[in-house]
């Protein structure tokens, strides 16, 4: 399957421009997908969603927990 939607590829692009992410707008869903695997796995989010996690990123890095210790 070939794309037709405009890629954009981030600004924070890796130092040899092989670690990036890159997005598509298809005027109502925000499409995500790793710009080493063009033909990979796309992940489609609502444009809320999408303002929501860009926000997040604006705030810095988010704690976290080992989770694997929740584990029964």
């Amino acid at each position: 399957m070939v794309s037709t939607w405009g890629w954009r590829k981030s600004s924070a692009s890796g130092a040899h421009d092989d670690d990036c992410v890159e997005i598509a707008w298809t005027g109502s869903t925000v499409l995500i997908r790793d710009s080493t695997r063009p033909r990979g796995a796309v992940v489609a989010v609502g444009p809320d969603t999408w303002a929501a996690f860009l926000s997040a990123v604006a705030r810095g890095p988010v704690p976290t927990r080992d989770v694997t210790a929740a584990r029964p």
